[in-house]
């Protein structure tokens, strides 16, 4: 884990100390994959298969969540068979989950800068783990938390218990995402929030909820980080 104190150093003068990323549709580029997989995974035991529309409004959610947004009349003991074929296909893929181009490059630029750096993601810690070790990232990010580990969102649980870890204020705090559970996560934290237009959730919606600018890509993200915060 990155040390505190030069983060501290180089973040008096800025607007934000601590910017919270989510990861899937914000900083990895794995919407489709996570489309494709929730469906096949209904075929796989016989479930009415959702469209690519309800799948990607779950985008972000734990899982418990996500399963009862889609499919309302499914026991809660059979959650445990879809998540298993879920995660079966979305593990069988033959490379690692691209990146959206400059991803990489803008936080590693950010963490330079003396932000501190934190995720906040509906992925398991295991998913979120094994994202950490193939894309290298996991070395920049100070603090994390996952759906199975806290309140999903929108449930602003992650934010606070980040805040907290951090000792930073939430004044001084920018939750970074692409799903409108983000932007709700971040309302309901008192929290500002910068939407990305690129993910899971339209443009249009994510601007209802006011982030302070919803950007196009990631060039537009750091570019918009480097003038505002």
């Amino acid at each position: 884990m990155p040390s505190r104190s030069t983060a501290e150093t180089a973040s008096k003068q800025k607007r934000f100390e601590l910017l919270v990323f989510d990861w899937d549709g914000t900083l990895t580029d794995s919407s489709d994959l996570i489309v494709t997989s929730m469906q096949v995974a209904c075929v796989d035991i016989g479930l009415p298969v959702p469209d690519a529309q309800q799948v990607r409004h779950i985008i972000g959610l734990g899982f418990n969540e996500a399963i009862a947004y889609l499919l309302p009349e499914l026991p809660a003991s059979d959650y445990p068979e879809l998540v298993e074929r879920y995660r079966h296909h979305f593990l069988s893929r033959h490379a690692p989950i691209p990146m959206f181009p400059g991803a990489i490059e803008t936080i590693q630029h950010l963490h330079e800068s003396g932000f501190l750096l934190a995720v906040a993601t509906g992925k398991s810690r295991r998913g979120l783990n094994r994202d950490f070790q193939e894309t290298g990232l996991g070395q920049y990010f100070h603090a994390s938390r996952c759906a199975d580990e806290c309140f999903s969102k929108p449930h602003p649980g992650m934010l606070f218990e980040l805040i907290e870890e951090l000792q930073v204020n939430v004044d001084k705090t920018l939750m970074i995402g692409d799903t409108t559970h983000d932007m709700q996560m971040a309302q309901s934290a008192g929290v500002a929030s910068l939407a990305v237009g690129y993910g899971a959730h339209s443009k249009e919606k994510l601007l209802a909820l006011s982030p302070l600018a919803c950007v196009n890509d990631t060039l537009e993200l750091q570019q918009w980080l480097k003038t505002h915060a």
